[in-house]
């Protein structure tokens, strides 16, 4: 009996080693599996809509490069320059301030985003999930809307390739993360609602398809606290760099805001209900 037992007593403590061992081990891969994971779900979910925005971003390209153009003369190069590479910046704001706080409020109003808060997922994985998704769908939006110009209006493109695609990541991140925060944050109808309101805000009362100069003077002074123009300032850049340049004043309003949107929506998800 003795010997049974100190027999025993060490393979007991290699099997709670060895346990102890397997279960810490998947934990630096578990964020890894549980963002694929989710990843693929979210694009089961959304898979329907993928063919929609598509449409929706060449509908929306065309329409201001062609529809807005008839306000413009043919020979009014710098206005046509203006609205051309200001259109990406539109198509990307749309999706992240208009499509995504609508998706997300549906998510809301269903269930499923309720359904995966209740998972034993880092609720930061599931925002990272999210914004991984919908900024995949938003970067071809660049491309539409310059091969709308190109064909529109002939524009000659002058592309500075790592402001251009620092400028689209950083736009597109900003506007999903206060898109999606306004999602989370507002209630569900509201939210909608707000996102309407936004669609009108960013066509026709932001400095990105116009000068700023043409706006009263206390309402370009707020839009330089704003998200829009300095968004449409650092695309434009990246697209015409041998006409337009961008102020590091711009990065940093956009950084603040990428900021604060990420900060509200991990605070709402994680926020106990």
């Amino acid at each position: 009996m003795p010997e049974s037992t100190a027999t025993a007593t060490p393979r007991a403590t290699n099997a709670t080693s060895t346990s102890q061992t397997i279960n810490a081990a998947p934990r630096s891969a578990g964020a890894l599996t549980a963002y694929l994971t989710l990843l693929r779900w979210q694009l089961a979910q959304l898979g329907p809509m993928v063919p929609l925005i598509a449409v929706i971003q060449v509908l929306l390209a065309g329409g201001i490069v062609v529809g807005f153009g008839f306000l413009l003369n043919e020979g009014d190069t710098a206005s046509i320059t203006f609205l051309s590479t200001g259109t990406p910046t539109v198509l990307l704001l749309t999706l992240g301030l208009v499509i995504v706080p609508q998706g997300v409020a549906a998510a809301r109003a269903n269930g499923t985003l309720t359904y995966l808060r209740a998972q034993p997922v880092p609720r930061p994985v599931l925002f990272l999930a999210d914004l991984t998704l919908w900024v995949l769908m938003a970067l071809p939006s660049v491309v539409v809307a310059a091969l709308a110009a190109w064909w529109r209006f002939d524009v000659k493109f002058s592309l500075d390739w790592p402001l251009l695609i620092t400028g689209v990541l950083l736009v597109t991140v900003m506007a999903t993360a206060v898109g999606y925060a306004i999602a989370v944050t507002l209630p569900a109808m509201l939210a909608q609602v707000v996102s309407q309101v936004m669609v009108f805000f960013v066509l026709m009362f932001s400095p990105v398809s116009f000068p700023v100069e043409r706006l009263p003077g206390w309402y370009a002074r707020v839009h330089e606290l704003l998200p829009v123009m300095p968004a449409g300032d650092v695309i434009r850049a990246g697209l015409v760099s041998d006409t337009y340049s961008v102020e590091g004043q711009a990065l940093l309003v956009l950084a603040a805001w990428t900021v604060a949107g990420i900060g509200l929506t991990l605070l709402a998800l994680t926020r106990r209900k």
